[in-house]
């Protein structure tokens, strides 16, 4: 009988596989899914997340306002007030169209979706964020990266060529970048706005941290959209990102949009957060200040080639053949960090480190120079 089962069991297996195989799209069975590292009773360092909850005196106020949502109606899709803070606070153009997605994520889906043809294709610079590549072939559109020069910054002469070359429909440009923590240079961006055929997405999810914005931008070009995201704020259990551009653009990419994109929590949260930026600002002025720290202390341990940040992570270069090791006596130690070495060129045998609070941050130095031979 456990024979008979076993074969009837093995037959359905192979069933189901073939058709997978028939149904689902060729470049889609290529990927591999987004890999999230388990962090259960870890010093979690490797998200880029804001390390700090909400202060206790804003707890008591926010549940209270979440007792009154009505759970049981679909939730506002133009969250008015919500839209109007976001415009206030984020000092976001008053002719300038506003849309909400669930994370930046869904906003990078909805840009493609609306563009994706088989012969075109999406542009950013590599190393950069993962998922302008992923997103493109899961549209069915091809991806070009033009890598970054060796201090991460822009090639513009083979920017610029590329453009030409493949007439992008869409080029995604993190400003500040992720995950090298750098900005490009504004000169630099400039120029690829105007050379672009299609649509530039300036992605500025750690505008917290960053010294400079495109913002005032958004309305001067035909051809830029600028998208940013409440998770580095310390919102990103909620899930909400944002996008703001040109009418004509916006009015369009809304009709892809899901109606109840935003569930009623997210958009009362995000309401009650913006309404304590102070908060939220002061924040991210500790992160900041822990940046400074973090970095000078790595830099004082002359094994690495610590990289400047405009973010709230770090990038840091190990010597040849360390970071694997590194990263997992870290984890033995219960600190998380990023392992980007895989990925090879730029970031061989590199490791990122988002910022936490200064107790976490002492408890990786201190795991990292208790013995650098064996962390």
């Amino acid at each position: 009988m456990r024979m008979l089962v076993q074969l009837l069991t093995g037959s359905r297996v192979k069933r189901v596989s073939e058709l997978v195989k028939q149904l689902i799209l060729d470049q889609i069975q290529s990927l591999s899914a987004y890999h999230v590292q388990p962090a259960e009773n870890m010093v979690k360092l490797d998200a880029m997340e804001n390390p700090y909850e909400l202060p206790k005196h804003l707890k008591q106020p926010w549940l209270d306002l979440l007792s009154t949502a009505a759970i049981n109606r679909y939730p506002s899709p133009q969250p008015k007030d919500l839209i109007a803070q976001l415009r206030t606070t984020q000092a976001i153009p008053a002719d300038a169209q506003i849309m909400l997605g669930n994370g930046s994520d869904e906003l990078i889906q909805i840009i493609c979706m609306a563009v994706a043809k088989p012969d075109r294709t999406v542009m950013s610079v590599i190393p950069s964020f993962v998922m302008y590549e992923q997103t493109a072939v899961i549209t069915g559109m091809k991806f070009h990266g033009v890598s970054l020069q060796e201090d991460f910054s822009i090639d513009l002469e083979q920017m610029l060529s590329a453009i030409e070359e493949h007439q992008p429909a869409v080029i995604f440009l993190a400003y500040p970048n992720n995950p090298t923590a750098n900005s490009f240079a504004r000169e630099q961006l400039l120029q690829i706005i105007k050379a672009a055929p299609g649509l530039v997405v300036m992605d500025e999810a750690y505008a917290p941290f960053a010294a400079d914005t495109m913002m005032g931008e958004v309305l001067q070009h035909d051809n830029l959209l600028l998208m940013r995201t409440l998770s580095k704020f310390g919102l990103a259990g909620c899930r909400l990102g944002y996008m703001c551009g040109p009418e004509q653009w916006m009015s369009e990419l809304d009709k892809i949009r899901m109606p109840y994109n935003i569930n009623i929590l997210t958009q009362l949260t995000a309401e009650f957060a913006l309404q304590h930026t102070d908060v939220f600002s002061a924040q991210a002025e500790e992160i900041k200040q822990q940046r400074h720290v973090l970095i000078e202390q790595l830099r004082s341990q002359t094994n690495y080639k610590v990289h400047d940040s405009q973010a709230n992570f770090v990038l840091f270069k190990t010597a040849a053949g360390q970071a694997d090791r590194i990263f997992s006596a870290l984890k033995l130690r219960k600190i998380l960090i990023k392992n980007l070495s895989a990925q090879g060129g730029l970031l061989d045998q590199t490791l990122r480190v988002t910022i936490g609070t200064p107790e976490e941050n002492q408890l990786f130095m201190q795991a990292l120079s208790d013995n650098p031979e064996t962390v």
